[in-house]
């Protein structure tokens, strides 16, 4: 029986652990290594909304195409737009 051997480890735990914490003082310092892991933090919290965002308008995107039927076309126009005006419309007509 040949068993797999994965191309990238497992999470490190023991001595690899250690280690890398050693290696991480020495490189950025004590007083760094909070400022660095909030920082990540922060950045993979923002990624993660900005990922969310982008699914979010995907399936609404999905959703409208399977709505709309082929009959419709999207040139009916609001009357109702045109009570209100913008502020350059304010500004130019004052």
């Amino acid at each position: 029986m040949v068993s797999a051997i994965p191309l990238i480890g497992g999470i490190p735990a023991g001595p690899e652990l250690l280690i890398i914490l050693l290696v991480l003082v020495l490189l950025f310092g004590a007083n760094k290594i909070p400022k660095l892991a909030r920082s990540t933090g922060q950045a993979m919290g923002e990624f993660k909304k900005g990922r969310e965002q982008v699914e979010d308008e995907l399936q609404q995107m999905q959703s409208d195409d399977e709505n709309e039927s082929p009959l419709e076309t999207d040139s009916t126009v609001n009357d109702d737009d045109d009570e209100f005006e913008t502020e350059t419309e304010k500004e130019t007509s004052a």
